[in-house]
C-alpha cells in the first residue's frame, strides 16, 4: 500500500470526524444555547473523546465557525478574481452585502442568532475576522503589483475590514458600507494618484484601485 493511500485515507478518516463533532454540535447549541452545551456532551454525542474534540477545534467557539477557512478564501478572491474594470472598494462592497445576505437568510439564520445572543461569540467572530488581514493585505499588494506591503495597504485593510463588522450589525448594511467606503476611498484615491504617476497599479487597463463615488 502506498504512502499516498495511506495519507489519504488518514484525511478522510480526519474529515469524517471533524463532520461527526460538527454533526454533534449544532444541533445542541441551537436547541439549548452555546453556553449550556459542555464539550464532553459534544464528544459523547459524536462517539469521541474531549481530546479528540479539541483536536479539531482549538476552542469551543471555533465549533460555531467551521468554516473559517473557505471565509478566508472568499475575502481574498474578491480581490483577487473580480472583473477588469471593478475596483478593490467595488469589490469588497459586493462579497460584503453577499455576505450579510447569506447570514440573514437559510441555515446561517439560525448561527446568526445563537452568535448575537452568546458574547463569546461576538468576540470569536470579531477576532476570526481581523485574521483575514494578512491575506487580503498579500491579495492587494499582488493586485498592484508591489514587492512588498506597505503602511497604506495596511491601514486601508484594516479600515475596509471594520467596515464589515459594522454594517453587519446595522438595519441597513448596504447604507453603512457605502458611508464606510465613501469615507476610506478619499484617503486612498491620494494614494492612487501617486502610485499612477509611478505607473503602478494600471496593468488591467483600468484603475485598481478605488475611486471617489
Amino acid at each position: 500500500m502506498g504512502d499516498g493511500t495511506v495519507v489519504g485515507r488518514r484525511e478522510r478518516k480526519k474529515a469524517a470526524t471533524r463532520a461527526a463533532i460538527l454533526d454533534a454540535a449544532m444541533p445542541l447549541f441551537l436547541e439549548r444555547g452555546f453556553d449550556e452545551v459542555t464539550v464532553r456532551e459534544i464528544a459523547d454525542e459524536a462517539d469521541v473523546s474531549p481530546k479528540t474534540v479539541f483536536t479539531h477545534f482549538p476552542q469551543k467557539e471555533a465549533l460555531v465557525f467551521s468554516d473559517e477557512d473557505e471565509r478566508h478564501e472568499r475575502l481574498a478572491a474578491a480581490v483577487s478574481d473580480r472583473a477588469s474594470g471593478t475596483t478593490i472598494s467595488a469589490a469588497l462592497k459586493a462579497h460584503y452585502l453577499a455576505e450579510i445576505a447569506a447570514m440573514r437568510s437559510g441555515p446561517q439564520r439560525q448561527i446568526l442568532t445563537l452568535m448575537e445572543a452568546t458574547p463569546s461569540l461576538v468576540d470569536y467572530a470579531e477576532k476570526m475576522w481581523f485574521r483575514h488581514e494578512d491575506a487580503l493585505v498579500v491579495a492587494i499588494t499582488k493586485d498592484l503589483e508591489l514587492p512588498e506591503p506597505n503602511d497604506e495597504i495596511r491601514f486601508y485593510v484594516r479600515f475596509a475590514l471594520h467596515i464589515q463588522l459594522g454594517a453587519t450589525h446595522e438595519a441597513d448594511p448596504e447604507s453603512a458600507i457605502d458611508a464606510g467606503f465613501r469615507l476610506l476611498d478619499e484617503g486612498w484615491t491620494t494614494y492612487h494618484k501617486r502610485l499612477s504617476t509611478l505607473g503602478i497599479g494600471l496593468a488591467r487597463g483600468s484603475p485598481r484601485l478605488p475611486q471617489p463615488e
